[in-house]
């Protein structure tokens, strides 16, 4: 595991500066947290804002992984400082990026969460986008249970294009984690990966935004 786990002291750091910075620019509730499980999974939210995979991954009170883009270390300081954070770069313009499923298969077979987007992408306009693929294909191989994820005010803090943050109320639903036979349709669908993208999707979209008197 040396060489999975970046220096903890670091991970710490970023982990409660995030919870600082979201606390900063908005009130922060969390829901569900009784649904958080031990043990290797994924977590699967939606995505509006580069804040998305901070703000989950200060909501889970365990070390996490998260999957991003390898030309994110094209920027000199993220190149520093994603290791630090678990970061699995993936290249999303090569085709199937062989070393990155390895790393995150035996990520999950030795115990840990990772993050994943079904949308692939940040919305453009707030609402739910179309399933991909890529959540499904991890989701099916791997075989772990999936915890849908549904982030509420995280597009008006820093909305796509902008890069000064606004205060707004955020919130981060935890659902009940789905066994791999409530997302898998099976090998005999024709579209499996994009379908169990579906499901999951599909379980996010039911979440409900908490009233705003909770906020």
């Amino acid at each position: 595991m040396k060489e999975l786990f970046t220096d903890k002291l670091v991970y710490s750091l970023i982990y409660y500066s995030a919870r600082a910075f979201m606390n900063t620019f908005g009130r922060l509730d969390v829901y569900g947290e009784e649904n958080i499980p031990e043990g290797g999974c994924l977590f699967a939210g939606n995505h509006m804002s580069f804040i998305d995979p901070p703000l989950i991954g200060c909501c889970i009170p365990h070390e996490m992984f998260f999957l991003a883009r390898k030309t994110l270390n094209d920027n000199p300081v993220l190149a520093r400082v994603l290791p630090h954070c678990n970061v699995i770069p993936v290249d999303r313009d090569g085709g199937s990026d062989v070393a990155a499923f390895k790393k995150m298969f035996r990520v999950l077979r030795e115990g840990h969460a990772i993050l994943v987007f079904p949308e692939g992408t940040r919305s453009k306009d707030g609402k739910l986008g179309k399933a991909q693929g890529g959540a499904g294909l991890i989701a099916c191989k791997a075989r772990v249970p999936v915890v849908p994820v549904r982030l509420f005010g995280t597009n008006q803090v820093l909305q796509r294009g902008t890069f000064l943050p606004k205060r707004a109320n955020l919130a981060v639903c935890f659902g009940k984690p789905m066994s791999p036979e409530e997302f898998d349709p099976g090998k005999d669908c024709p579209d499996r990966f994009r379908e169990a993208s579906r499901r999951v999707m599909a379980r996010i979209a039911a979440m409900k935004e908490p009233a705003p008197s909770k906020y």
